[in-house]
């Protein structure tokens, strides 16, 4: 039998047990608590963060924007029908300029800041209205730097280290971004009315103005190698006709919808490509050709 004092040492540490159990199972949920919060709070800081720094960088495009703007203005240059352009005086002819084309002038001055500048690209009434870079030898400098070669996050369009003037496809990569800057608003060339109100893409090089149209619409991916697909991002030679109707026909083929234009070989094509979250190494492309 147990003593009372026994028994009074047993209901004490019964109650000291159940009173441990108590405090740790209260600790758990406010630990849970604690960590859930600080969760939220550097979600919520990340958040913040991403659309100050989008906001300051999507700034520096905008003054670049303008600088173009007031020099087209200045040299009356019309913002659609490049066929009505002409190309800009040299008041002082010489054997050289005969021979070297002439930068347009709204690209001049920005072109004299960083001569990686190829041409401009842009979408009317979307966000689209971005410098276009060509870094052969680093093919995807501008990935993550601004226009001043300064880190950014939303990068700077730029042209596959594959093409060259006259190559038959230019190929351009932009950042989809959330806040819609850059490649942003691509993908909503899957919806075919979007396309029917957008369907015109201006595409400047340095030395010509472009006016395309847009003839398709898919997604696609960054095939892995060894594996079957589509890998469009290799098609930017299409001087061999034979090529130019293999590119075609696979376009054709992806596409989301028929927008009863089709391409010739000798037609000028662009390409535009973003990332896709349809599927893993997702990509979202719209093709134009030269009008």
């Amino acid at each position: 039998m147990k003593t009372a004092a026994a028994l009074l040492r047993c209901r004490n540490d019964e109650g000291m047990t159940r009173k441990k159990k108590t405090q740790n199972g209260s600790r758990i949920p406010a630990l849970i608590i604690a960590v859930s919060a600080v969760i939220a709070c550097f979600s919520l800081y990340m958040i913040v963060f991403t659309l100050i720094t989008g906001a300051q960088e999507q700034s520096a495009f905008d003054e670049l924007t303008a600088i173009v703007e007031q020099q087209r203005e200045q040299a009356d240059v019309p913002d659609s029908k490049p066929e009505q352009i002409t190309s800009p005086v040299v008041t002082e002819p010489t054997a050289e300029a005969d021979t070297e084309p002439v930068i347009l002038p709204e690209y001049a001055a920005l072109y004299e800041q960083n001569n990686d500048l190829f041409g401009w690209l842009r979408i009317n009434d979307t966000p689209i209205n971005y410098p276009v870079m060509h870094t052969p030898d680093e093919p995807q400098y501008y990935l993550r730097r601004a226009f001043d070669k300064s880190d950014s996050q939303s990068g700077t369009p730029f042209l596959d280290a594959a093409c060259f003037e006259g190559c038959g496809n230019y190929i351009l990569y932009g950042h989809h971004m959330k806040n819609e800057t850059m490649f942003g608003t691509l993908p909503k060339y899957a919806d075919k009315e979007y396309w029917e109100q957008h369907k015109t893409i201006c595409f400047d090089t340095l030395y010509e103005h472009g006016e395309y149209e847009v003839i398709a619409a898919f997604y696609g991916k960054a095939v892995a190698k060894g594996d079957p697909g589509f890998r469009y991002y290799q098609y930017t030679d299409l001087t061999d006709p034979d090529v130019f109707a293999e590119y075609m026909e696979q376009v054709n083929a992806a596409a989301i919808y028929d927008t009863g234009l089709p391409a010739e070989y000798g037609d000028e094509l662009i390409t535009l490509s973003t990332c896709s979250y349809h599927t893993d190494n997702g990509r979202f492309v719209v093709v134009a050709r030269k009008r």
